[in-house]
């Protein structure tokens, strides 16, 4: 009995203290109130009943909603929008944007990064984010969302990125007349190209250009020839290899500017090609393609050259043709078609290099039908072709006569008319040292003449300083009775450029006559780019950065409505084809 009063003594005494302690716990000195900031961060963080409520019912008026959407899908955009601003407004998302860019809605916007000022106009690699010349500092929301709109010009956004009133809109403009869209797709590769000359003005000094996906980033050989068919987005390009490619511009991923054929001829390393596609006045360019007459000429350093037509597939090889004039024709390697696509224009040399003949062919018989020859030391340097034909829109009915302007390479200038068979006109390029290339533009107002030593003589052949040194002396030696031209004349050039200081290679107008490119194959990014009627160099392009290596082949086309842009083609020697899109 006295061991179990023990025992029990000790298991009162061993938890008496536990008891104690309970009950002095709620009493400890050490706890601290909570006041109303700490309650306040503890419901936003970890959230309490009345919240985890109120975000059931919002919740389900989001899932109601969403129905609504999904069921009304025939509904107007502005009731889709209004949708959505009540699902944002719901989850408390600003969707304001700044700036006036056109941006979807943010989840989050970090804000610092409205205190942030960019300087557009201090750097250079950000002079193609302003909206006009005078923008310079922007938000770091505002620069963010130029940011976005410069890569989405680059690399479009593919379809299944965009909402559904987006897709629904691009499939709208794809089914209509394309006038708003930049580059024409797959479907409508039979559609018109140049419909039309007439397109909206460029500015001058500043050019609005944006670089698109290449055509092709390197090659077996350099791009020599470079050519926009006059009708549909196709591109034209020839090299060395042997191979000339027929591209489809489309810059729209996942494939860009697909290939569409290619011909390779053994053997021949090809110097030149071109669109050999006739054009009457009036016409309008075919709906068919199966009857489309396009052919296209390529040329190498031989006696022959081979006609390829589109139509039919079939290669053939055209020396008979020459035989008439196989004494001065010793190679074909350079050659022009005209404007109007029936006529072909061979420049050959005579002996001892003491002139040089421009002989002319029929484009369909291939028949000699005649030859211009100049006196000029050195032969010839180039020439271009004058008097285009008439534009589908225009309302003549006859297109104006032809002629060619071919120079020396002692600067001496011939105009010959393929009516009068004859010299009509000499005249004499201004301080002409080694000339190199010549080129007309479409309209036949301008010409422009580059020389080795990197000058640029642009003529005005509208203006009245260039009538009177020109055409008034060969207008009074035809009443006198003269059979020639008279004396040649020496006109002033309208603007003369000297940026480039290397031998110039490549003269090219665009097709309605507002912009000259001027480049050089001896220096690495030697372009530049010139707009007319004013003869003033664009100041923003090419940039340091613009990196366009050494320039073997230059082309310009356009897009075919009044409104769209134009497009440049450059190759190099390393084979490679870069592609801009000039905007209006």
């Amino acid at each position: 009995m006295a061991a179990a009063v023990v025992m029990s003594v000790d298991e009162s005494e061993s938890h008496a203290p536990t008891r104690r302690k309970q009950a002095t716990r709620p009493s400890d000195p050490d706890t601290i109130e909570k006041d109303d900031t700490e309650r306040r961060l503890e419901q936003l963080l970890f959230g309490d009943d009345a919240g985890f409520l109120d975000s059931l019912l919002t919740q389900t008026k989001n899932a109601q909603a969403l129905g609504k959407l999904s069921d009304g899908n025939n509904n107007t955009d502005e009731s889709d929008a209004t949708v959505r601003n009540q699902l944002d407004a719901d989850a408390g998302i600003d969707t304001q944007t700044s700036g006036g860019v056109a941006a979807s809605t943010a989840v989050w916007y970090d804000s610092d990064d409205d205190r942030v000022a960019v300087s557009l106009a201090s750097n250079p690699r950000l002079r193609k984010l302003r909206d006009t010349p005078d923008d310079d500092i922007v938000s770091g929301r505002e620069y963010i969302a130029r940011l976005r709109r410069q890569y989405e010009r680059l690399h479009p956004r593919p379809e299944w990125a965009m909402t559904q009133a987006a897709r629904k809109r691009k499939r709208q403009s794809d089914n209509g007349n394309g006038a708003t869209a930049n580059v024409q797709d797959d479907s409508d590769l039979g559609g018109s190209a140049t419909n039309g000359l007439k397109r909206q003005k460029l500015q001058p000094e500043v050019i609005d250009i944006a670089r698109l996906p290449p055509v092709t980033s390197s090659g077996p050989s350099s791009v020599e020839s470079l050519q926009f068919h006059p009708y549909y987005p196709i591109l034209l390009a020839s090299g060395p290899s042997a191979t000339a490619s027929l591209y489809h511009i489309s810059p729209q991923p996942p494939n860009p500017n697909p290939l569409l054929t290619s011909l390779h001829v053994k053997k021949t390393a090809l110097r030149h090609s071109e669109f050999c596609v006739p054009q009457s006045a009036g016409s309008p360019p075919p709906d068919d393609t199966t009857t489309d007459e396009t052919r296209i000429i390529l040329s190498a350093r031989r006696r022959y050259f081979h006609i390829w037509t589109l139509a039919t597939g079939r290669v053939s090889k055209v020396s008979r043709a020459l035989s008439t004039i196989s004494q001065q024709q010793k190679t074909t390697e350079r050659f022009k078609t005209s404007p109007s696509g029936t006529l072909i224009g061979l420049v050959s040399s005579t002996k001892a290099g003491g002139g040089g003949v421009i002989n002319v062919l029929d484009a369909t018989t291939l028949s000699w039908i005649c030859s211009c020859r100049i006196d000029s030391q050195g032969g010839v340097a180039d020439f271009d072709w004058w008097g285009s034909a008439c534009s589908p829109s225009s309302s003549q009915s006859q297109s104006p006569p032809e002629g060619f302007t071919v120079i020396g390479k002692s600067g001496h200038v011939s105009e010959y008319s393929i009516a009068d068979r004859r010299v009509v006109a000499r005249w004499h390029d201004d301080g002409a040292v080694g000339s190199t290339v010549l080129a007309t533009s479409r309209d036949g107002r301008w010409t422009a003449v580059g020389s080795s030593a990197g000058i640029v003589n642009i003529y005005d052949r509208h203006s009245a300083d260039f009538k009177h040194a020109v055409l008034a002396p060969t207008t009074s030696n035809s009443e006198s009775g003269g059979g020639g031209a008279a004396a040649a004349g020496r006109p002033r050039p309208a603007r003369t450029l000297d940026q480039l200081t290397t031998p110039i290679s490549h003269l090219v107008f665009s097709p309605d006559s507002q912009l000259l490119v001027v480049s050089s194959r001896w220096k690495k990014n030697a372009l530049r780019l010139v707009h007319l009627p004013s003869c003033t160099v664009f100041r923003n392009w090419p940039t340091d950065s613009t990196n366009l290596g050494r320039i073997s082949s230059v082309a310009v086309g356009g897009q075919g409505n009044a409104s769209a842009s134009m497009l440049l083609a450059v190759g190099n020697e390393r084979g490679a084809v870069r592609l801009w899109e000039i905007r209006p």
